[in-house]
C-alpha cells in the first residue's frame, strides 16, 4: 500500500466503518490501521498495512469481506475511487460474491447469502 490516506478513506466509505490506528514497536516501520473487531466472534478483524518497500496492486492473495448484501459494498466502491471488477454474481447454495479493485490496485472479494 503507497498511500495510506487514500486507500483508509476508501475501505471506511465501502465499508461505512472507522479504521482504527495501531501502535507498533519503534523498530518496526509499518503503519497499520486496523478493521474493528467484534468481540466474541470468529475470524480475523483484518487491517491495512504500509511498510516502506511494500508494494500496492497485483496481488495474489484475494481476501473476502462478509456482507449483508455485496451488491450494496460493491456499488459504493465506485464513487470511492475503486472499481468493479466482478458484479455481483450467484455461486450457488453459498451465496454471492462480487470482486472490487480499491484505490491502489488490490483486488478484495464481497460474499453474502443475500
Amino acid at each position: 500500500m503507497q498511500d495510506m490516506v487514500r486507500a483508509k478513506q476508501f475501505y471506511e466509505s465501502v465499508f461505512q466503518t472507522k479504521l482504527e490506528h495501531l501502535q507498533t514497536p519503534a523498530d518496526m516501520p509499518v503503519e497499520l490501521w486496523s478493521f474493528p473487531m467484534i468481540e466474541n466472534a470468529a475470524g480475523a478483524s483484518g487491517a491495512l498495512v504500509k511498510m516502506a518497500d511494500g508494494p500496492s496492486g497485483g496481488n495474489c492473495v484475494l481476501v473476502y469481506f462478509s456482507c449483508v448484501d455485496c451488491a450494496v459494498e460493491a456499488e459504493r466502491a465506485v464513487p470511492s475511487g475503486g472499481e468493479i471488477v466482478q458484479a455481483k454474481m450467484p455461486i450457488g447454495q453459498y451465496g454471492f460474491i462480487a470482486m472490487i479493485r480499491d484505490t491502489e490496485g488490490n483486488m478484495i472479494g464481497l460474499h453474502s447469502m443475500q
